[in-house]
Parts: C-alpha cells; sequence; structure tokens
C-alpha cells in the first residue's frame, strides 16, 4: 500500500488547487474545532497521534491550541514518511509503548480492506486514552456528499452503521466526529450530545 500513496498521490489530492480534496484552511479549521471540543469538554491533550496523517496539516493547529503536547504522526506512505519524518505504520498494526489524550483518523479507513479496517478500529480503542476525532467517508456520503470530481474512488465504503458498532464498543459519540472513551468521565449537556 505505501507505493500507491507516492508523490504523485498527494500532489494530485493535496496539493493542485485544481485537483485537491481540502485546503490548509479547511483542515486548520477541523483542527481547531477539534481543539475546540476538547477543552469544552475539559480533556486533557498531553499527547496526539494522528493516525493517516498525510502531509500534517492538523499538526500546526493543535500545537497552538495544545502547546505542551506531544505530537506524532504515523502514515504509510514511505515518500511522506521520509519528507516529514512520520512514523511508517499502518493503523491496523501500529503498537506503540504508550497510549494519546487525543487520536485523530481522519479519512484513512476507507483505504484499508475489511479484515484490515477491522483491526485497525479495534486499535483505536487500544490506542486512545482520552478522545478519537474519527471520519471516513460511507456510502451515503458517496452518493450526497463528496465531490466526485475530485475524490478518490479507489476506497472501500462502508455503511455509517458498519462504524458506528465498531465505535460504540470504546466510545461515546459526543458530536463532530468526536468519540470520548466511555470510561473517560466528562460532562456533556443533553442538547450537545450527538443522537
Amino acid at each position: 500500500m505505501s507505493s500507491r500513496f507516492d508523490a504523485s498521490f498527494y500532489r494530485r489530492f493535496y496539493v493542485n488547487p485544481r485537483t485537491r480534496v481540502t485546503t490548509r484552511k479547511e483542515m486548520a479549521l477541523r483542527a481547531n474545532a477539534v481543539a475546540a471540543l476538547m477543552k469544552h469538554l475539559e480533556l486533557p491533550v498531553r499527547s496526539i497521534l494522528d493516525a493517516g496523517c498525510g502531509l500534517g496539516l492538523m499538526r500546526v493547529p493543535l500545537l497552538r491550541a495544545f502547546p505542551t503536547a506531544r505530537y506524532t504522526g504515523i502514515e504509510v506512505s514511505e515518500h511522506l514518511c521520509k519528507r516529514h519524518g512520520w512514523t511508517q505504520a499502518s493503523l491496523a498494526t501500529y503498537r506503540p509503548a504508550r497510549r494519546f489524550d487525543l487520536v485523530l483518523c481522519y479519512d484513512v479507513l476507507q483505504y484499508l480492506s475489511d479484515r484490515d479496517a477491522v483491526r485497525a478500529m479495534a486499535n483505536l480503542g487500544r490506542l486512545t486514552r482520552g478522545a478519537l476525532y474519527f471520519h471516513a467517508p460511507t456510502q451515503e456520503d458517496w452518493r450526497g456528499n463528496a465531490d466526485l470530481s475530485c475524490s478518490d474512488g479507489d476506497i472501500h465504503l462502508r455503511a455509517a452503521d458498519w462504524y458506528r458498532t465498531r465505535l460504540e464498543r470504546h466510545f461515546v459519540h459526543a458530536g463532530f466526529g468526536l468519540h470520548v472513551r466511555s470510561d473517560m468521565p466528562f460532562a456533556q449537556w443533553e442538547l450537545e450530545r450527538a443522537e
């Protein structure tokens, strides 16, 4: 899989203004929203794992929000690991010695086979000490939300319930893609919670 995510993949989907799927500004806004939710829920962030970090577009805004936190980026792309110094690893098999207060898994699982995706979802439960920010395009997203003119179609699309069922084993959905570990004490008003 590492060879698939070469320099041309990132130029097409992340650098070229005509074909990119996101921008640095959009990812900074996303990182700031995640940081604001963590602060609002009074969840400490001393360590961050960005699983499938790509170009690391959320790294700087998250470290601005949590200046004393340690950031770890893992990525399967040999190209990006050499270029940015990320740890080359798959979320399905990554086994560090420690857990992380905040884990980000943004647009990664759609690239994994069902077998590896199941392993990665279980691993998210092991890796996360506090909260997980999780996103993956679903079958419904592909039909109604994705911009197919610039989205990578060589992916595994799953139903939202496939992900929700696995997330609920370890997490409570706090809204906006943020999932807090079930054993973490945190307060949230009833109408603020995701259904």
